[in-house]
């Protein structure tokens, strides 16, 4: 039996796949990008489906569909997270490898780009049960992932524990020799287990951070200014954590249950508190009204922090945006019709690939860490975070200046022209 995907979904999931295309050819014209280059570029590596039987706490036997794309490692290792989430797919998984690739490019790392993931809905499944799926699924990849060769690490819906099982997994079919040489096969692992002191908040630092040198650029004090966060999760919560200190007022918050509203503000970790206690959710936060979601984007507040899934900021909702700067906590959460009204209208967009850069970095330091036998103090790694991510948001706006275009268009101007180089110079074999 055939299932067809339905027309609005599968237009959706397509959309994030032709946002990153449109955005890369983009940059690429800018830059006479050489053809050859281009035709390696704008394809992936490799592509891994796998199907895998796992047996559930009832009894009854589940096969799941994991992804695993490779986009580029011209630079490096393939590097990229693993997400448990219903709309992973081939399509979605291509378009993220290739933002992971513009990522570390941009940062300036020694890696290229992947992503992946198991296309299931977590809350559905117990703990055991999702330990022996990621197990598995581990499994399944085989040597398709490892410490030299491609490195995961969390997502959405995926955390330390989840990179517990996968490391515990992938180092038990080593021999025992070679088992402590492979400590570095994924990022964002617990602390007892290699994790790096940090991790934890790279990216949300890493968003905080990009606002904070967007606003020094710009003379605006953060003190008093009001944003909203799509998305409290690691990402999201983390950003408003870091903005909260600065001084910032967050008024509003939506996640997948629903989205609440508080003008005078609300407490970050009151809110954290709450939803940890309620399933996730932030629905019913006492200090909070709810709020319809299609009202969640048009609310007056001055910088908006999208940190949720892509595809959020849309033509649709693009014209009723108030903020005044965007900072993308998420992967490719504007389309590219949503940018243009955007800039239309003035308003400042941090780019994915330099604003939530922070966890990519945070996860090569702890790479390093495992590959040397160092451990190194959060003091350490958080300096060397904002010492990374100021090198980066000063190239991009060097670039925006002296070529005249918006962040993201500088900041992919950067990446691409980086893998030019190094093709360039390699050549391209036999």
């Amino acid at each position: 039996m055939i299932t067809k995907t339905p027309k609005k979904k599968r237009q959706q999931k397509q959309g994030m796949l032709d946002n990153v295309m449109r955005q890369f050819n983009h940059a690429a014209d800018i830059i006479g990008l050489n053809a050859n280059i281009r035709k390696i570029l704008e394809v992936t590596n490799n592509e891994l489906v796998v199907h895998f039987p796992v047996r559930m706490d009832n009894g009854e036997v589940e096969v799941f569909t994991g992804y695993r794309v490779q986009h580029n490692n011209a630079l490096g290792p393939y590097k990229g997270g693993l997400r448990y989430h219903p709309t992973v797919d081939i399509d979605a998984a291509r378009a993220l490898a290739m933002w992971m690739t513009w990522k570390t490019s941009l940062a300036g790392l020694p890696y290229g780009g992947a992503k992946g993931g198991i296309q299931l809905l977590p809350s559905k499944y117990s703990q055991s049960e999702l330990e022996r799926i990621t197990r598995r699924f581990t499994y399944a990849l085989g040597d398709n992932i490892g410490p030299e060769l491609d490195i995961p690490a969390p997502d959405v819906n995926t955390n330390p524990q989840v990179m517990a099982w996968i490391l515990d997994t992938y180092m038990s079919t080593k021999s025992p020799n070679e088992r402590s040489k492979n400590m570095h096969v994924v990022t964002g692992k617990p602390l007892g287990v290699g994790g790096s002191e940090g991790r934890d908040r790279a990216t949300g630092f890493g968003v905080f951070l990009n606002i904070k040198f967007w606003a020094e650029n710009k003379k605006v004090d953060l003190k008093g200014k009001k944003f909203i966060v799509q998305g409290f999760g690691n990402v999201g919560y983390w950003t408003a954590y870091f903005l909260e200190k600065e001084g910032a007022i967050l008024t509003a918050v939506q996640d997948a249950f629903g989205s609440v509203y508080n003008e005078d503000g609300i407490s970050v970790e009151k809110l954290l508190e709450y939803s940890q206690a309620n399933k996730g959710s932030i629905l019913g936060f006492a200090d909070a009204q709810a709020i319809e979601n299609k009202d969640f984007f048009g609310l007056d507040c001055d910088i908006c922090v999208p940190a949720a899934l892509g595809n959020q900021i849309t033509a649709e909702n693009a014209s009723s945006i108030k903020a005044y700067l965007i900072a993308e906590g998420a992967n490719g959460p504007t389309d590219v019709e949503a940018e243009k009204i955007l800039l239309k209208k003035g308003i400042d967009i941090i780019p994915d690939i330099l604003c939530n850069s922070g966890g990519v970095i945070g996860s090569y330091y702890e790479w390093l860490q495992n590959r040397n036998g160092e451990i190194w103090h959060l003091e350490e790694v958080m300096e060397k975070l904002e010492k990374k991510l100021r090198g980066s948001f000063s190239r991009v706006l060097k670039t925006s200046k002296e070529r005249g275009v918006d962040m993201r268009s500088a900041a992919f101007i950067i990446a691409i022209e980086r893998l030019e180089q190094a093709y360039e110079q390699r050549g391209i074999f036999p």
